[in-house]
């Protein structure tokens, strides 16, 4: 049975499940739902029908199939259990949301590789086993797993209101900790349809992590690296993490302080697209405009934005970087990027 599974590359791990696919995740979201809402943001502001009247309508239809897509090419499927899994997430995601087609098609696309090729007929009874698993796990399991999550995402939406101090302070923190590790902060805000002033900690959280790690490892990377983890992702640190975690402390820090003045002071808000995105491609600010565009004024919103989300990450992280290194706790080249 080893040989078996080896052979058809199903391998059961945390790691391959909830990291590579979940990224996977992420990456099938931006290229469909996150790219239309930058793009029909873009046709509200400048009156262009073709954005918000054309494109943004099929890139929300085209979500689930796009997620499907991109976690079934993650767990490495055959041709015909990648294109089938498409069906898979249109269904999964109609029903049960992202995680909905995040379950379905995983358990969809490792059940088909292990029947790909073993029959003459395989044309046949691939995308069959593939369709038949991934749909019966939409219809049936997907719509509970999504309120589950709904749940918790309006358990935390609730407590951050009641408690807006010390949530601020733990959904930033968590949330800007996911995003600099191999987890996806975006799937996770989307899955948990986290909104308001939840979503809005969790976009200053990640945005502490993504301009502090920039800044703090200018000398060591300049600018290629500062606007590869400013507008890219703070990931790319993850192996200089593992090395000296102590260069994790600075973002963690800012994430800690801006939390809570971004729920308490500020009353900073953001949408579930934008709350786990910080600044890569600068969809978590869409996400915040978006959000707080109909009762907040423009030039004052964009003050918040500009302050909140990247002036203050930078100051903070840089101000406790130099502290730390004047006290030999980081050193030059330990955030140099290959």
């Amino acid at each position: 049975m080893k040989e078996f599974l080896k052979r058809k590359h199903v391998y059961v791990s945390w790691r391959i499940y909830f990291i590579k696919a979940m990224g996977a995740m992420a990456y099938g979201l931006f290229a469909s739902l996150l790219v239309g809402t930058i793009l029909n943001t873009i046709g509200q502001e400048f009156n262009i029908g073709f954005f918000t009247d054309v494109i943004w309508p099929v890139a929300n239809q085209a979500a689930g199939a796009a997620i499907a897509i991109s976690i079934a090419y993650s767990l490495m499927a055959p041709d015909l259990v990648m294109f089938s899994s498409t069906l898979v997430g249109i269904s999964a995601y109609e029903q049960g949301g992202p995680i909905g087609v995040f379950i379905a098609t995983i358990i969809a696309v490792e059940l088909g590789k292990l029947i790909s090729k073993e029959t003459k007929l395989d044309i046949i009874v691939t995308p069959v086993v593939t369709v038949l698993s991934g749909m019966f796990v939409a219809t049936f399991i997907g719509p509970y797993i999504q309120n589950l999550m709904l749940g918790l995402g309006n358990l935390i939406m609730f407590s951050t209101n009641q408690q807006p101090f010390i949530m601020g302070i733990l959904v930033s923190v968590i949330v800007g900790i996911v995003l600099t590790l191999p987890i996806s902060s975006a799937a996770l805000c989307i899955m948990l349809s986290l909104s308001g002033l939840a979503a809005g900690a969790a976009t200053v959280g990640c945005c502490a992590n993504m301009i502090g790690f920039a800044v703090i490892s200018f000398k060591d990377n300049g600018l290629e690296g500062l606007a590869a983890q400013g507008i890219g992702t703070s990931m790319l640190q993850v192996p200089n993490i593992i090395k000296n975690p102590k260069i994790f402390i600075p973002p963690i820090i800012a994430s800690a302080i801006l939390g809570p003045i971004s729920t308490c002071i500020f009353k900073m808000e953001n949408t579930p697209l934008g709350a786990g995105m910080g600044t890569s491609g600068l969809v978590g600010q869409i996400g915040t405009f978006n959000a707080m565009s109909s009762y907040t004024p423009s030039g004052k919103l964009f003050l918040l934005i500009i302050g909140l989300h990247i002036i203050l990450p930078a100051l903070i992280s840089y101000i406790v970087y130099a502290i730390m290194r004047s006290k030999g706790l980081i050193k030059d080249g330990d955030m140099k990027l290959n």
